[in-house]
């Protein structure tokens, strides 16, 4: 009764969206995440459902620690998968460096899910942006403050806005065009 706040809620639909006007062409997405994580369970369930729908194979590869995760990237690539969709695991997050690396010498994209990822290296991402994510939470917090709302009267809130980020000099690595679309409206995440 006395508890609200905000939730990181991924909107997996927009970010295979995205993946999928980047590049129309996939027919196989490597979904890494980590069985540890319960966080991963509901992004990961409508990804597949999203895939079935669309006709598009997936592959699953699972993992418990960091070294887990990392050999399941190299197995991943070596099943030739034409992308890597990371949703929202931590674990994957943690060494999405060691993963890009192998990724990238082998010409698989990688699409993020917030703009920390695409900073790393992913190719392009459509999700949270966690600065927004803390100003929704802040003014939501505001409201309980000046009792302009009390905590019991709030639902909890998940972000309102998603943004597009591209990392241009990722795609350029692998020899990726992004399309006009998405570059006029996407937000440039390379470092």
């Amino acid at each position: 009764d006395y508890v609200t706040g905000m939730s990181d809620a991924l909107n997996t639909q927009f970010i295979l969206d995205m993946m999928l006007a980047q590049d129309p062409e996939v027919q196989t997405v490597g979904l890494l995440y980590s069985l540890s994580e319960p966080n991963s369970t509901k992004p990961i369930a409508e990804a597949k459902e999203y895939l079935d729908g669309k006709g598009i194979a997936y592959k699953e590869y699972t993992a418990n620690s960091v070294d887990e995760v990392i050999a399941a990237a190299g197995t991943l690539i070596a099943d030739g998968v034409d992308c890597l969709s990371n949703l929202t695991d931590n674990n994957v997050v943690g060494v999405l460096t060691s993963i890009l690396e192998k990724t990238d010498e082998a010409g698989i994209p990688v699409y993020g899910s917030e703009v920390e990822q695409v900073k790393l290296g992913c190719v392009a991402g459509a999700g949270l942006d966690y600065v927004q994510l803390g100003i929704q939470t802040g003014l939501m917090a505001a409201k309980v403050l000046t009792g302009e709302a009390a905590c019991e009267d709030l639902p909890y809130e998940t972000i309102e806005n998603y943004g597009l980020y591209i990392n241009s000099d990722a795609a350029a690595e692998l020899g990726i065009t992004i399309p006009d679309d998405i570059a006029q409206e996407a937000q440039e995440c390379a470092e």
